[in-house]
């Protein structure tokens, strides 16, 4: 019998779909029932927040005409049909209607405004650029910011520092991706130890600790590092101080729904965790969701 077998299997940072989200595959009612075809008890549907305006527009919804105004229409329609999808599975599946955030110039007051509008169950905090450049769209731009930031430990410190200020001003349920920074250095073990570096991320993981906010134990890393995220030195000092670790698959389809699920339980199991995954902190307006035997 598998080790993970009678581990619930659930996600707190997943769901991206190609009627979404530009980069990902499939209807989300696909990766909804993809999700319940793999026996998930629960799963936050955390689609990316639309942009603020044209300039902060990923660079293939540019070269696809996608205007923000456009994007942001999406959203609400996001919202609409995760609610939708929220409602017609619940006897099967518990779905959270949640988004992840950017952290860009403005960015932190759009959250504020979007999470008023939708009225998320809760949200993920990510940074996704650094000194208003993407980081994780590909290695030209992950190069552009090391350029501009003058140095890998800059580029580290920068990233870090952004993080801090988007949880200290957003207080997000979940922290996505703690160390992306990091998908393009291959000798990120290094660079993480540089000690301005360090300082910096043992310091957001006491902030996360000091809120409550559940750090995303993220899956998706196995297919773009060597190793999930966030890295394993910054991983155990998460698990010492006692910071609450969720998997999330972060799907970007239904191919991606659930992959490296065994690898990262059996790797966390491995380091004492005891594989129970609490919810995250709802929104006020969302309470009920929690109710006993949800």
């Amino acid at each position: 019998m598998n080790a993970t077998s009678k581990i619930a299997r659930v996600s707190v940072h997943g769901g991206h779909s190609g009627q979404f989200c530009h980069h990902a595959h499939d209807s989300l009612e696909a990766v909804v029932r993809a999700y319940i075809d793999a026996g998930y008890t629960w799963v936050g549907i955390t689609e990316h927040m639309p942009p603020l305006d044209d300039s902060s527009r990923y660079p293939d919804e540019v070269a696809d005409g996608l205007s923000a105004e456009s994007l942001q229409k999406r959203f609400i329609a996001y919202f609409e049909e995760c609610r939708r999808l929220q409602t017609q599975f619940a006897n099967t599946i518990r779905i959270f209607t949640s988004f992840e955030t950017e952290t860009y110039p403005g960015a932190f007051d759009y959250v504020k405004q979007l999470i008023k509008e939708t009225r998320p169950d809760y949200i993920v905090g990510s940074v996704h650029h650094v000194d208003g450049i993407g980081i994780d769209y590909n290695r030209s731009h992950w190069e552009q910011a090391l350029a501009k930031a003058g140095g890998l430990d800059l580029l580290y410190c920068r990233y870090f520092d952004a993080q801090y200020q988007m949880i200290r001003a957003l207080e997000p349920a979940v922290v996505g991706h703690f160390d992306l920074i990091r998908i393009f250095d291959s000798n990120y073990m290094e660079t993480l130890e540089i000690p301005d570096v360090r300082i910096r991320w043992v310091r957001n993981l006491a902030l996360i600790k000091s809120l409550d906010l559940i750090l995303d134990f993220n899956m998706r890393g196995f297919d773009k590092t060597a190793e999930q995220y966030p890295s394993m030195p910054i991983l155990k000092e998460a698990l010492r101080i006692g910071i609450t670790v969720v998997p999330g698959d972060d799907s970007h389809g239904v191919s991606s729904v659930g992959r490296n699920y065994d690898r990262g339980v059996n790797l966390l199991a491995g380091l004492g965790h005891n594989c129970q995954w609490p919810k995250p902190r709802l929104y006020k307006w969302n309470q009920d969701l929690l109710s006993p035997g949800s």
